[in-house]
């Protein structure tokens, strides 16, 4: 049986160690690293790679994580009961540069929380149950678990919810993507220019099979970069360092 959530908030979080390969080196990652004076987000899933987990789960929490800091969060940590190498290459393939995958290669922290569930009818043997935690110097603040139903549940663990709970009042940015041709100096302008604003976006390049005629049926425009804002096209590099400008304004 899962716990409640009334039974975890308030208690420090399983003092446990990690074993981690940050920088593809072994390294060992207490709990104490990664949660004393700090404010934490937390979520936890089934597995890396798995549908969920890598369309909307992860994802998400990378897209808000700008916000999610600018909220007053420190660091996002996404653990999974899947080992150093399997995270470490999960998250690469996923592009997520703004969370900190855990590999729960025992299931010590998971099985801490309560969180260990028998997934042997997958072949997945002991895995987390899906949820995420704010978590204050240590002691859990706030947990949302996901209800506790057949198959993958996934409807309080996501982002949104997490940053609804932080600030109601929070803007939601909307989704970023720029269409980008590897060597562009154009294109490595714009990159620099969202990443100096703090601003995720998707990068669509040319060596995704993206060719100029591609871009002009989607742009009308044969010039690289293009950049689009929830949908609506901005344009390239001149035209994106305008929009930025008047954003800060």
């Amino acid at each position: 049986m899962l716990p409640s959530a009334e039974t975890l908030q308030g208690k420090p979080v399983p003092n446990v160690t990690f074993k981690a390969r940050p920088d593809d080196q072994w390294r060992d990652l207490t709990t104490d690293e990664l949660f004393k004076g700090k404010t934490v987000v937390v979520f936890s899933l089934p597995g890396a790679f798995t549908p969920t987990c890598s369309s909307t789960h992860l994802p998400r929490y990378n897209e808000l994580a700008p916000v999610l800091r600018a909220n007053g969060v420190d660091d996002i940590l996404c653990i999974s009961v899947n080992d150093a190498f399997v995270m470490n290459q999960w998250k690469a393939g996923q592009d997520a540069g703004n969370i900190t995958v855990i590999p729960d290669g025992n299931g010590d922290f998971t099985e801490g929380m309560g969180m260990l569930v028998d997934k042997r009818d997958l072949g997945f043997g002991k895995r987390s149950w899906r949820y995420s935690m704010l978590v204050r110097d240590g002691v859990v603040e706030k947990v949302f678990i996901e209800p506790d139903k057949e198959g993958d549940p996934f409807e309080v663990s996501d982002a949104d919810t997490m940053l609804r709970y932080l600030n109601p009042k929070a803007v939601v940015p909307e989704p970023v993507v720029m269409f980008s041709r590897p060597g562009c100096p154009h294109c490595a302008r714009a990159k620099r220019a969202l990443g100096e604003a703090g601003i995720v976006f998707t990068d669509i390049s040319e060596d995704q099979k993206i060719t100029t005629s591609v871009l002009r049926g989607v742009t009308g425009r044969l010039t690289w970069p293009q950049v689009f804002v929830g949908g609506r096209l901005i344009g390239g590099a001149d035209e994106l360092a305008a929009w930025l400008a008047e954003r800060a304004q």
